[in-house]
């Protein structure tokens, strides 16, 4: 499955996209929260108590995760998922969802609860207000020292080779327009950054502060090396700063090189400097070819995209899906 078409699925007020891998202990006590909050937006609205849906994306869980989903869609329809094939990453989750989402407005969220539920009314008002994109931002991030530095040195590396601008304090917690979201699916690259896609889309956006909680249940997918690789994807998906930096480089390491090899010269023929010693050939060696493999590795990691890029296949495969029409 890879797009699926909006038109084909009635009008929502409101859609909400939950990615999901392994939140068995996080489903119910978000079903509840969600539901209370959406229950209470569509009652000042004045919508219909059908008006809105929730969908969870089971991203290769290997717990009960969807078991839980299909729980609740059982106990009310408006909640309904998806079930991809194998995992897929978090971010093709997001997709997922995005794709399926038919609501006016889709507000995506992680399924860990450290997005609150509760915020979804103020976005809503900022969206009512002509905003394409409403981001929410962190207050008192509860995370590890370590990830919230990270994370800081993350948005200030990709704000600043990027050329986009994205708060470094931003949640997944956020609510697009419809046109938005059109705009968001029709971008079909496999090396998916989805904040930097929105922040590359442009339209109307602003931002509201939401106080962070604490993970409700279980351990974050994100570790260290997952958030690194994640970086290398960003980055090489929406710069190419690091092209320029490794020729910068190799032009640098040629130009000292040179010098100092003239320079020996000089000081041999000039001033009968005698220049010998195997370790200042085996250091100048081992420096070029780190420097070398530096560049090479670089470019092969584009190379390495435009392969998976021309390769074509769909972002992803759904092998079993719940809606309210089930």
């Amino acid at each position: 499955m890879t797009v699926v078409d909006p038109l084909s699925f009635r009008r929502l007020e409101l859609s909400v996209v939950v990615p999901a891998h392994n939140e068995s202990g996080n489903v119910q006590p978000l079903v509840a929260e969600l539901t209370e909050a959406l229950v209470a937006l569509a009652q000042a609205e004045h919508w219909p108590a059908d008006a809105w849906e929730v969908i969870f994306v089971d991203d290769g869980s290997t717990d009960d995760t969807w078991a839980l989903v299909e729980a609740a869609h059982a106990a009310d329809p408006r909640v309904g998922g998806l079930k991809l094939s194998r995992g897929f990453g978090h971010h093709i989750a997001v997709t997922a969802g995005l794709d399926r989402a038919s609501g006016k407005a889709v507000v995506v969220m992680d399924g860990d609860l450290q997005d609150s539920p509760s915020a979804i009314p103020a976005l809503y008002e900022r969206h009512r207000a002509g905003f394409d994109l409403v981001y929410t931002t962190r207050v008192d991030r509860q995370d590890p020292l370590l990830k919230r530095l990270n994370s800081r040195l993350f948005w200030w590396a990709m704000n600043r080779v990027s050329g986009l601008q994205m708060p470094p304090a931003q949640m997944m917690l956020r609510m697009m327009s419809r046109r938005f979201v059109d705009a968001l699916v029709q971008m079909r690259e496999s090396q998916r950054f989805v904040h930097g896609m929105m922040a590359w889309a442009g339209f109307r956006v602003t931002t509201v502060d939401v106080q962070h909680r604490a993970r409700h249940s279980g351990r974050t997918n994100y570790n260290f090396m997952r958030q690194l690789r994640l970086a290398l994807y960003a980055i090489t998906s929406f710069s190419v700063t690091p092209l320029r930096v490794a020729s910068i480089v190799g032009l640098a390491t040629a130009v000292v090189s040179s010098s100092a090899g003239v320079a020996l010269v000089v000081a041999k023929l000039i001033y009968g400097y005698p220049v010998e010693g195997w370790a200042s050939i085996i250091i100048s060696i081992y420096f070029l070819g780190g420097v070398q493999l530096l560049v090479l590795g670089i470019m092969g990691e584009y190379i390495g995209k435009t392969y998976k890029e021309v390769q074509r296949r769909p972002l992803y495969f759904v092998s079993e899906a719940l809606s309210a029409d089930d």
